[in-house]
């Protein structure tokens, strides 16, 4: 049986399907998903600026999708724990996938 959210965990999950809503943010996300990078390893591959990759990494690590870790001067960003990495990696294989001439009825 599926759980009940209340207000207060629907508003939360709501938020963080509307930060991974924007495109580059989500890219940054699914990046981040290869183990801790710093902001410069990350704008390269997303090819973004610094600048950009860092306000968006501020606000995913502000809804507890990303964590980061201070190595010397560098700022290294992964993904918060195996749920998150699921989550998107689920996701990303769920658009891949081809589906066949028509789905069913049921939406399966």
């Amino acid at each position: 049986m599926t759980p009940v959210l209340d207000e207060e965990r629907a508003a939360e999950l709501a938020e963080i399907f509307r930060l991974l809503g924007d495109a580059n943010r989500l890219r940054i996300a699914v990046v981040c998903l290869d183990g801790p990078l710093c902001v410069g390893d990350i704008a390269q591959r997303v090819e973004l600026s610094g600048s950009l990759v860092s306000h968006h990494l501020r606000l995913l690590r502000a809804a507890r999708f990303v964590r980061s870790q201070k190595r010397g001067k560098k700022v290294f960003y992964g993904a918060t724990d195996a749920h998150v990495r699921c989550i998107i990696k689920d996701m990303v294989d769920h658009v891949g996938e081809h589906c066949g001439a028509e789905d069913d009825e049921d939406g399966s």
